[in-house]
């Protein structure tokens, strides 16, 4: 099975797919299924970009409107989850996961389900300490606050992923684990990310919740995105029990720009006797989710997990053979997408249309299934339905809740993301991230750099995989360090033998990586197989066949 996996989406996902179908005509693959690493920006109209925490400057539509319309289908079933820009508003409508477009599948606050036998889990946003044992009290309109905490990932959400058992296959997180840089090559990253280095050196980059789930999980491969740059590693696990150590490999790849590695594609074994139904519930997850539908999650208040972190009784298996009989024996997630705003309309544009509040059917089938409880419709319920004004305040909300709106300190002894020593445009600073793409240049795409041979720091040191619930040979993943160049695309008039030398010293079976690249030239007027693309903060990008129609 092929998987893409995409880092920082940004609402691209005409060029996203466009790459994939580049991609697949070239190398003659079929990819099977994306995965998109956060900041994905389901934005399904003017109302929805007012719920994303981006400098109203950069708020334009981009392209995700037409997958939710209908004018489009994803033509590659695509799972993702949130990061820290996105349309807050429409994510919160499913807490659980469920269809935010037809062929494009949301995780949820934390969620876990299969494919073709593939178990793939992920948790949405980012880690700050003040708002992370804080229920998910947020609504729109959101205040200057709120609209920033509501993508910050809590822990009860953290605390029911730990519930989890059985192997894990892929996870995914936006912010890395805390401590996965020391598992790769960490020099090369601070070449690129200069301003990373003190918080590397003091180990306080990255997300500790999500350091306890890598080692917790351990699955077999860990991706995300985020800090907009390429970097692997690998890591041993320390053995549980008697049970052979489990290897994974961690992959962060960059946004979906001109000239940047934000795209590959992974050679996933299949399972034996898999279901080919698409997307299939988990019932160890849905058996966590009952389990645990009674603890608060809806407001402020401090919530601390219980002692040691787990139930009280783990899932058992008759847990979960009872969720199997509340979905009559089919585990097939339904293809139940709905509409629940009118989309954007280019021919009549409504700059002026306020932030809804809805209640997605996705969600109330789930719940009154499996016996949950509706964590949005709860909140709006509470909050007189709509709630809040953006003029309230932070102070204003807390009076009103009868909660003392002062900060606990962290359970987190390395936490430092509050008082982060270092500036770092990607991840703190939003205007900065943003203000980053003003100097990228019109750009094309190249053909993909294909590597083959995975390379560890010299100071680490690791032993093949004991047992066959680790992921593959360590020789069969990618190349951690970046190509040496970049390999120009396809041109009229390019020999048979340079071509044949060319896929002779490809490895067909490796991972294959694409990023965007200056070194080719295109006739104006032409209309060339390699798409062009611009810069991202236009409308849309335009490939060059956009650019000759009228």
């Amino acid at each position: 099975m092929k998987i893409a996996v995409e880092g920082c989406c940004h609402g691209e996902l005409d060029k996203i797919y466009e790459t994939i179908a580049y991609l697949e005509q070239k190398e003659g693959v079929k990819v099977d299924l994306l995965l998109c690493c956060g900041d994905f920006q389901a934005v399904r109209n003017e109302g929805d970009m007012k719920c994303m925490a981006i400098p109203p400057k950069y708020r334009n539509m981009q392209t995700f409107y037409k997958y939710y319309s209908g004018e489009k289908k994803a033509p590659v079933l695509t799972i993702f989850i949130g990061g820290n820009h996105e349309a807050a508003n429409h994510l919160q409508e499913l807490p659980y996961g469920g269809w935010v477009a037809p062929n494009i599948y949301y995780l949820g606050y934390a969620g876990v389900i299969r494919y073709k036998g593939i178990r793939i889990g992920g948790a949405s946003g980012i880690f700050k300490s003040y708002d992370y044992r804080k229920g998910h009290f947020e609504y729109p309109p959101y205040n200057a606050e709120t609209l920033r905490s509501v993508y910050h990932i809590r822990n009860i959400d953290v605390f029911k992923l730990k519930q989890i058992q059985m192997p894990m296959d892929i996870f995914m997180s936006h912010d890395w684990p805390q401590g996965i840089y020391h598992y790769g090559d960490t020099e090369n990253l601070l070449r690129k990310k200069k301003f990373l280095r003190q918080e590397v050196e003091f180990n306080s980059l990255g997300s500790p919740p999500a350091e306890e789930l890598l080692s917790h999980l351990q699955p077999s491969y860990w991706f995300s995105a985020h800090l907009h740059v390429k970097f692997a590693a690998v890591m041993q696990h320390a053995p549980k029990g008697n049970a052979p150590p489990r290897v994974t490999k961690f992959l962060s790849l960059d946004k979906c720009l001109p000239n940047r590695e934000f795209l590959q594609v992974l050679d996933i074994p299949d399972r034996p006797d898999s279901s080919d139904d698409g997307l299939e519930y988990d019932p160890e997850w849905l058996a966590i989710l009952k389990a645990t539908s009674s603890l608060p999650s809806i407001n402020r208040q401090i919530w601390n997990p219980p002692e040691n972190n787990g139930l009280h009784e783990k899932v058992s298996e008759d847990d979960m053979m009872k969720v199997v009989e509340d979905l009559n024996g089919k585990l097939s997630i339904p293809d139940n997408f709905s509409l629940t705003l009118p989309a954007y309309d280019p021919a009549n544009p409504q700059p002026h249309m306020s932030p809804s509040f809805n209640i997605n059917p996705q969600t109330t089938e789930i719940c009154a299934t499996l016996g949950l409880k509706d964590i949005y419709a709860l909140v709006g319920q509470g909050r007189g339905g709509l709630g809040q004004s953006f003029d309230d305040s932070r102070g204003e909300q807390d009076d009103a809740c009868g909660i003392d709106s002062g900060d606990e300190p962290s359970e987190y002894l390395t936490d430092v993301s509050a008082l982060s020593g270092s500036f770092n445009p990607d991840e703190i600073t939003i205007e900065d991230e943003w203000e980053e793409e003003e100097e990228v240049k019109e750009e094309k795409f190249t053909k993909p750099s294909i590597t083959g041979e995975i390379h560890t720091p010299s100071r680490l040191i690791l032993p093949a995989p004991k047992s066959s619930t680790s992921p593959c040979a360590l020789s069969d993943l990618i190349n951690m360090n970046p190509p040496s160049h970049s390999t120009p695309g396809p041109v009229r008039g390019e020999s048979q033998n340079d071509s044949q030398n060319d896929s002779n010293n490809e490895d067909t079976s490796a991972i294959r990586m694409l990023k965007r690249s200056s070194n080719e030239s295109v006739t104006p007027g032409s209309r060339g197989t390699t798409p062009l693309i611009k810069r991202r903060n236009q409308d849309i990008y335009s490939t060059a066949d956009d650019e000759n129609e009228d």
